[in-house]
């Protein structure tokens, strides 16, 4: 009957529409390979970078059915942070993070996120990272073998030493410090009368213990993971430069893996980014406060703050040189925009 035939045709229509929207998923799954990767770092596996590591490799698990296993080595198990770059770039490592001043050797740009107290809170940071000039960084990395996935939060560093609190710049006259191998964190010591010693964070701990160093500079929240308290009697809340982590996946495995598997890699890196930021944000209020227990910690005044800003003004000039003139104008004026809408 008329009935009869128009019911199976709806039926045979709905039959096809379940099958077409069954048929993208197994397509999907199909393009979802099972993959063992490497997540290489030098920090702890408890630290908030470690933390938000280990949740980009759940969130990827989880997103693609548990075929996509990404293992944390945490603490420099698989070497130092140059090793895992070279390690990401060759493909014996799939990702890895480590501090913009260390992208510095592959591509100049990077040095914009060093210069010292070019932020006044990680609002700012955060912004200028997530905007055009962080996209532009990033653009840049595929040309040496890595893909960037963001650039995740290490914090404002501070000066740790175990000689004297650090209250204005003179105080660091003389005293040598351990400093990132990068050009302008070694210029900005120097200009603040201190003599700086680059070394990798790995040998920094027995260099603070056998006094090889009186101090080094880092954000709270690895101070207190590192332990230095225990070789360190000085805490110094200088805020002198924000360090953001690119995590940078290896271009070989990005370049192996589908528009799905990309997918997953992508929302996932951001969605623990912003997770990794918050715990940074919290964890760094609690190191101060677990410091303060174990260290001599001091604030630096506003009008001290603004003397060092000042002295370090010369070497903001020089490596404003160095980097791309075009982008230091775009995060100036982002930056200028920022302050005026608060």
């Amino acid at each position: 009957t008329t009935t009869t035939r128009r019911w199976l045709l709806n039926a045979a229509g709905t039959a096809l529409l379940a099958l077409s929207a069954v048929v993208p998923l197994q397509a999907q799954a199909q393009d979802i390979k099972e993959r063992n990767l490497k997540f290489a770092l030098s920090l702890a596996k408890d630290h908030p970078l470690g933390v938000g590591a280990q949740k980009f490799a759940d969130l990827v698990s989880a997103r693609s059915g548990g075929k996509i296993k990404i293992t944390v080595y945490p603490a420099a198990m698989l070497g130092s942070d140059p090793q895992n770059l070279s390690a990401a770039r060759g493909g014996t490592v799939d990702f890895t993070t480590m501090a913009t001043g260390l992208f510095v050797g592959l591509h100049k740009d990077f040095m914009l996120f060093d210069f010292p107290f070019l932020f006044n809170d990680a609002q700012e940071a955060y912004a200028l990272a997530d905007g055009p000039v962080g996209r532009k960084l990033q653009d840049k990395l595929p040309e040496y073998g890595l893909v960037g996935l963001g650039l995740w939060d290490l914090g404002f560093r501070n000066m740790t030493n175990s000689k004297r609190p650090i209250e204005k710049y003179e105080d660091l006259a003389g005293l040598k410090l351990r400093v990132l191998s990068s050009p302008i964190y070694i210029d900005l010591f120097n200009t603040l009368g201190a003599n700086p010693v680059p070394m990798t964070f790995g040998e920094l701990y027995m260099a603070l213990e056998s006094k090889t160093v009186d101090g080094q500079d880092n954000p709270v929240g690895v101070i207190e993971n590192a332990k230095f308290a225990e070789v360190q009697k000085y805490l110094s809340l200088t805020r002198h430069v924000y360090t953001a982590m690119p995590v940078v996946m290896s271009k070989k495995t990005w370049d192996g893996m589908s528009a799905a598997e990309h997918k997953i890699i992508s929302e996932a890196a951001r969605e623990a980014m912003l997770e990794q930021r918050k715990i940074s944000q919290s964890k760094e209020l609690q190191s101060i406060g677990q410091l303060k227990a174990k260290m001599q910690v001091n604030e630096v005044s506003p009008g001290e703050i603004a003397r060092l800003r000042d002295k370090v003004k010369p070497v903001v000039d020089k490596y404003s040189k160095e980097v791309s003139e075009a982008l230091v104008a775009e995060a100036n004026a982002e930056l200028a925009k920022m302050r005026g809408a608060k």
